[in-house]
């Protein structure tokens, strides 16, 4: 699976940004997938992840609320509607996906080990 994110920007503070990710492979539908995040000198954080079904959704608690994950399989599409965006949001924003063979992969959401394919990320700058 390979995997591109896109549309970050500059954004003020209680803005909007829509965040894509464009996945290639055919194993797409069997993937679970998450999104992470990591501001300048910081470690890479768990921001949000969708199950491979898209019926189940977690998100860190800074962004419950706020930020909403979808996917559409049909087009190997995921998304993070990002509302009301705050400057401690600002990040560069990755796309992770989860191998299909992964084992109790929705229980290995919220740490980056669990995801085996990563994006290249997207800056995401909120200003005040």
């Amino acid at each position: 699976v390979q995997l591109q994110a896109s549309g970050g920007g500059l954004v003020q503070a209680g803005g909007s940004l829509r965040l894509s990710c464009a996945a290639s492979g055919s194993t797409f539908g069997n993937n679970g997938m998450g999104w992470f995040r990591q501001a300048p000198g910081k470690e890479r954080e768990f921001v949000a992840a969708i199950s491979v079904s898209g019926y189940s959704t977690d998100y860190t608690d800074s962004v419950k609320g706020r930020f909403t994950i979808s996917r559409d399989n049909a087009k190997k599409m995921m998304f993070l509607h990002m509302n009301s965006l705050k400057p401690e949001d600002t990040a560069v924003y990755y796309c992770a996906a989860q191998s299909q063979v992964r084992r109790n992969s929705w229980q290995a959401r919220l740490g980056v080990n669990g995801y085996d394919y990563w994006g290249q990320g997207t800056q995401v700058t909120v200003s005040s």
